[in-house]
C-alpha cells in the first residue's frame, strides 16, 4: 500500500494529473468537511484504450465516515452527467474484484463487468474489473 501511494499520489504525479486538460477532479464536502472526491478521465488521458467515445471514472473515494449518505451516488451521477455533456457513448471503470460493495453499488447504478486488468498494489498483482455503462 505505500509503495503504490508514494508512486501514485507523489507530488510530481499529482501535478501531472492535475495539468492534463483531458482529466477532471470533483470535491464533495459534507457538512463543510471534505469527504470524498471523483476523477474522470477522457480521450487519451484514459487509463485503458477505450475510445474518444468513452469516459473513465478512474478515481471515486468516499472518506470512510461519510459512506452511505448518498455521496457516491452522487458522485456517480456526476460523472454520467459529465459524459453526456461530453457527448460520450460509455462510461467505464475498473473496481477491484474483492470489493463486493463497490461492485454491487456500480452494477444497481447500471454497470455491468465486461472484463479485467491487472493492477499493482506496489509490487502485489491484483485483478479490477473492468465495468461499462452504455449512456443514451
Amino acid at each position: 500500500m505505500i509503495a503504490y501511494l508514494e508512486r501514485a499520489f507523489n507530488s510530481n504525479q499529482l501535478e501531472k494529473e492535475l495539468s492534463n486538460i483531458s482529466s477532471e477532479f470533483y470535491f464533495i464536502y459534507f457538512n463543510e468537511e471534505l469527504a470524498g472526491y471523483l476523477k474522470v478521465n477522457m480521450n487519451d488521458a484514459q487509463s485503458e484504450k477505450m475510445g474518444d467515445e468513452s469516459l473513465e471514472i478512474e478515481r471515486i473515494y468516499i472518506r470512510y465516515k461519510f459512506q452511505r449518505k448518498g455521496l457516491g451516488k452522487y458522485l456517480i451521477n456526476k460523472a454520467m452527467e459529465i459524459a453526456i455533456r461530453q457527448n460520450k457513448k460509455m462510461i467505464w471503470l475498473g473496481v477491484w474484484e474483492k470489493n463486493e460493495n463497490a461492485i454491487d453499488f456500480y452494477k444497481r447504478k447500471g454497470f455491468v463487468q465486461t472484463g479485467a486488468h491487472s493492477f499493482y498494489m506496489g509490487d502485489e498483482e491484483q485483478i479490477d474489473y473492468i465495468m461499462t455503462k452504455t449512456l443514451i
